[in-house]
């Protein structure tokens, strides 16, 4: 494996790391919206770890998440939970922080939260399986 993708992942994984810390101090100061968006971005940061492994990225949200569609899902490598917590986790993002009049619960907060650490957890133990690399 290259150094360059090595190095490239783990800086991402710092990323998504902190982006979870932020959403759970956010949903500690009932900072919602922010949690929300927080959420979105550790599980973004964190499927931008597999894109760093495997050379490819893109400029878009969409366009990140269509390729974890195309090279870990559809190849069965990783749960469809996974795409749908991506999907969810977007959707929630963009009414959070454009929609007027926004009100994020402290439930959705907290399961984005669950669901940003469950996908985290989920990609470390995919890399270190099939990548045999330990960020």
């Amino acid at each position: 494996m290259d150094e360059q993708k090595i190095i490239l992942a783990r800086y991402r994984l710092d990323k998504a790391r902190e982006e979870l810390e932020s959403a759970k101090q956010s949903f500690d100061k009932n900072l919602l919206r922010v949690s929300l968006s927080n959420s979105y971005y550790s599980v973004f940061h964190s499927v931008r770890i597999l894109l760093a492994l495997e050379g490819i990225d893109s400029k878009t949200h969409k366009g990140v998440a269509h390729l974890f569609n195309v090279h870990f899902i559809k190849n069965n490598l990783l749960p469809l939970r996974m795409n749908e917590i991506l999907s969810d986790s977007f959707e929630m993002r963009l009414d959070s922080d454009y929609e007027d009049f926004y009100i994020a619960s402290r439930e959705e907060a907290k399961e984005q939260i669950d669901n940003a650490e469950f996908f985290l957890n989920e990609i470390v133990s995919f890399v270190s399986k099939h990548y045999n690399i330990e960020l």
